[in-house]
């Protein structure tokens, strides 16, 4: 009786080993690139001014873009609520802010910050106390939590 002690192995031609070669080649490839990439954003001359220009600045500087920048919806919205805040007072300012993120559910996640920027604002305006009179649970008493934080 005869016992075979090798066997043979498909060395090299599985799938695993293929992949394997693939990224070996690949990774550092990638590496290199997205190394490079992240040297060029660095402001190595020590001045404080952004002096990287970016693919929009390159189109406004360049006249290929002559529209005006789009602005964030919660930037206006903020802004809006922010001049009404002045010209009103707080509580109809949150009243709309309530309207804008019923109206807009996409708004939501920005709906706390909004409320805090209106209680910091009405502190500024009204002082702490009578800016305090006009909290009601928008955006779970983020404009309370505003007030308080303006106020110390």
């Amino acid at each position: 009786m005869k016992h075979s002690t090798t066997q043979q192995t498909r060395r090299g031609r599985g799938p695993a080993r293929r992949i394997g070669r693939t990224l070996a080649f690949v990774l550092p490839v990638v590496l290199v690139l997205s190394g490079t990439l992240a040297v060029t954003r660095v402001n190595w001359s020590g001045n404080p001014s952004n002096s990287v220009l970016t693919a929009a600045d390159a189109a406004t500087a360049s006249g290929a873009s002559s529209r005006a920048v789009r602005r964030a919806p919660q930037d206006v919205l903020r802004d809006t609520l922010l001049t009404e805040l002045q010209e009103r007072d707080p509580g109809v300012a949150l009243t709309h802010l309530q309207q804008a993120v019923h109206d807009r559910p996409s708004l939501t996640s920005h709906c706390v910050s909004i409320a805090r920027a209106l209680g910091r604002a009405a502190v500024r305006v009204y002082g702490p106390t009578r800016a305090q009179a006009y909290s009601r649970p928008v955006c779970d008493t983020s404009f309370a939590s505003g007030v308080a934080a303006a106020h110390r």
